[in-house]
């Protein structure tokens, strides 16, 4: 169990760091559209370039971002019982949603994704509009970022496993949302 918890923090070491060039994404995007808003205001000069950039890190953002999210707790839970019911019982219910529904989603998307971005890396796909960019880097994020996530589901699954045989102490509180 010691090797598996060893390896789930290595995963997780990879996970924070994707998170932090998550939150750095942010920032960069922000700067950018407010760039491109100024030079367009005062210069009125604009690129279909600068435009693509900032869905290319948007999509970096949720697709590098999402590793992270699971690995703190903070992705979207659907609450019908589980901040009802026992920390053993919730912690079944996530490995089950584990190993049911996250990791084959993961792994079905990250193969899904693979010919889309390769096909775009052979043929030198272009955006169609004028000074875009190429677009197999954010085609690959697709594959980066459904790999990562399904590797965090593999620790996710490893801390749950080894909660419930006593090994670690790990904290399955839910806190709904304020609606």
């Amino acid at each position: 169990m010691q090797a598996l918890l060893s390896l789930s923090g290595a995963i997780d070491a990879v996970s924070k760091k994707l998170g932090q060039v998550s939150d750095y994404l942010v920032l960069f995007c922000a700067l950018i559209s407010a760039g491109n808003a100024t030079v367009r205001y005062f210069f009125s000069y604009s690129s279909n370039g600068w435009l693509e950039i900032q869905w290319y890190m948007f999509a970096g953002m949720v697709l590098l971002g999402a590793s992270y999210t699971l690995k703190m707790n903070e992705h979207v839970r659907v609450d019908l019982v589980y901040g009802s019911v026992s920390e053993k019982t919730r912690l079944w219910i996530d490995i089950i949603g584990i190993i049911f529904f996250l990791l084959p989603v993961c792994l079905y998307f990250t193969f899904a994704c693979w010919p889309f971005f390769y096909s775009s890396y052979v043929g030198g796909e272009m955006s169609p509009n004028a000074s875009g960019l190429i677009r197999w880097p954010v085609k690959l994020l697709l594959v980066i970022g459904f790999g990562f996530l399904f590797l965090q589901g593999i620790s996710e699954l490893i801390k749950r496993i080894a909660a419930l045989v006593g090994a670690v102490k790990i904290d399955t509180t839910y806190e709904k949302p304020l609606q």
